[in-house]
Order: C-alpha cells, then structure tokens, then sequence
C-alpha cells in the first residue's frame, strides 16, 4: 500500500486495533476457556474473571471477523479458533502465538532500538528453554507451508540433503515425506535439535534424519550433500556472513549439488517492496546483531562470489511457502 491521503495514513495507524484486541483474548485465555459451549456474556465474565462490558464488546469484535460465532444472545467458537487457537486441540499454535504477544510488547521499544542500533538484550546469551520455545514457534508457523514447498520441489535424484538451520526440521520432515529414498540431516543449537529430535519420534521418518549440533557461521559442517536448504536463515546474519557461509556450503555440495534459499527477498530496483520484506527488517533491528533483509539481486552476487555462479529464481505456486513465493537456487557444476 502507498500512502497517499490522509485517510491512508490513518487507517495505517489505526490498523493496531485489530491485533490488539486479539492479543487481549489470548491473554485471558478466552478461546480455551469457552471449550465447546454456547456462551452468554455473564457466563462467560464469570468464568473468565472480566467485566460484563468490557467482555460484551471484546466479544462482538471477534465475532465480526469470524473467531467467534454470535447466535442470539450467546457466542461460541469458531472452526478457526477451535482447530489453531484453543489449546486441547492437536493443532493448537501455542508457541507461535506466545512469540507474537512477546513481540507486542517489544516493538514498543523500537525508537530507542533505532538509536542505538542495537537489541536491548544483544549482550544477554539466550538460555535454551528461549531457544526450545522458539524452534516450536517456527514449526507452527511452517508446517503447512513446509508440505507445499515440499510437493513443488524436485529432489528424485538426490540422496542426501542438510537442513542447515533448519531448528524443529519440518522441512526436513516434510522432505523426507515426499522422497522416500532421501536422507536428511539437520543442523542448529543443541536446544532446537532437541525439538527437531521430539518432532522426528512422532513419525517413522526419524529414522532417516540425523542431527548435528553446533554454529555453522563458525563451526566445521561435516559430511557432503546433494542439497543444502537455507530457509529463513538468510536474514539473520550480515552480507559477509552470509557470503562466508555460502563459501563453506561450496565445500560441502557434491559436483553438480544445490543450495536452495528460502527467505522474504526485495524485489524491486529501489529496494522498497515487498512491503512485508521492509517490515521483516525491523524485526531483524529488534531481535539481532547484524540481521536484515536482501534484494534477490544481492543474494546472486553472493552466490557468483562463493563460487555458485549457476543461479536461478524458482517461483512457487502462488500463496504457498513461508514468504512470497520465491526461492534462489545456486548449483555447483559437476566438474571440480
């Protein structure tokens, strides 16, 4: 959206309302606590611990986007909020939706964070149970898309693939899914593969994943592959970094092997759109110390420099994978 009137530039500030009463319903626990009944307001106040007001009209808003479903006098759940939002439900978001109401607070801090340039906490070292939660976060966050990516990209002739920062594997999983000759290796922080350990023990695919633990920016990668995947890593780390990082994938493609990058890239010659790859930035000037967002340009550059000159854009089916639908694939010849 370009903002051209005022009118614009107030329904862009305005747009915070929306989240914000959403936020208030997870905080009071309100979609687990209506389970599967028909509500009234002063039922549900009760069971809550609410004024009947302030309930009536945090009830109303949800109902008029379709989390909650009105009949009468009563309220109570919809499909949505059933399956995502309520936490008996197999397919409850719980680590992805605390992420988002711990981001509420901390984009509040976001002017000093412009003036310092740095996190608040960058000195601060991440305790594993910060790491656990988060694994699980981008595991819902990706599950669905990690099947669709999976069902578009062609791995029939490659045996072996590292998911390098791949946190809970679930695009590893889903991989091994769709190919069944495929052995994966996923490698990260001890606390993420922890998950990724959890995750694989719930399907027969585990037997065909193996985990190596240790920071790749600095630590040796071991073994070769036919396919490295990169996905939403990209924007962690520094243009250097990321060129350093390329440079060791180099070492461990086998001849004619791939990297596949999957991240939100800008795409245009001013580097101002998409608008989600900008706002993404700023997530990255919040939570690290060199992270940002690159053009697809820039990122085939990195590739040329580490020796992966045979690059392409691969598009995805539209609406499926983490971003909009892009990935960069650099490939290794064959000859040596």
């Amino acid at each position: 959206m370009t903002i051209k009137s005022f009118k614009q530039f107030r329904d862009a500030l305005y747009a915070f309302r929306l989240p914000r009463i959403i936020f208030s319903a997870l905080d009071l626990n309100l979609f687990t606590k209506m389970d599967d009944r028909d509500w009234t307001i002063p039922e549900l106040a009760k069971c809550v611990r609410v004024s009947q007001r302030g309930l009536a009209i945090l009830c109303r808003n949800l109902a008029s986007v379709g989390l909650l479903v009105k009949s009468q006098s009563r309220y109570h759940l919809a499909p949505f909020s059933k399956r995502y939002l309520q936490k008996s439900s197999p397919d409850f978001r719980g680590d992805y939706l605390e992420l988002m109401q711990r981001q509420w607070s901390e984009w509040s801090d976001l002017t000093e964070i412009i003036r310092v340039g740095q996190p608040r906490d960058s000195e601060e070292p991440e305790t594993p149970e910060y790491r656990r939660s988060f694994s699980l976060a981008m595991h819902h966050r990706s599950i669905q898309s990690a099947r669709e990516v999976a069902q578009q990209i062609s791995l029939k002739t490659d045996r072996t693939l590292l998911d390098l920062g791949g946190g809970p594997g679930t695009y590893a999983l889903a991989f091994l899914a769709k190919n069944p000759r495929l052995h994966a290796t996923v490698m990260d922080r001890p606390a993420a593969l922890d998950v990724a350990r959890r995750l694989a023990e719930q399907t027969s695919l585990g037997t065909r994943l193996t985990y190596q633990a240790g920071d790749f920016l600095t630590a040796r990668i071991a073994g070769t592959y036919d396919v490295v995947w990169y996905s939403n890593v990209l924007h962690i780390y520094s243009p250097a970094d990321n060129l350093k990082i390329f440079k060791k994938i180099k070492r461990i493609l086998n001849p004619g092997g791939r990297l596949l990058i999957q991240d939100t890239f800008l795409q245009d010659s001013k580097e101002l759109q998409p608008l989600e790859a900008n706002l993404f930035a700023v997530s990255m000037l919040l939570y690290t110390q060199k992270g940002n967002t690159y053009s697809v340009r820039d990122v085939r550059e990195w590739l040329q420099a580490a020796g992966l000159a045979r690059s392409r854009v691969f598009h995805l089916k539209e609406g499926t994978g983490d971003w909009e639908g892009q990935l960069i694939e650099g490939r290794f010849p064959r000859s040596r």
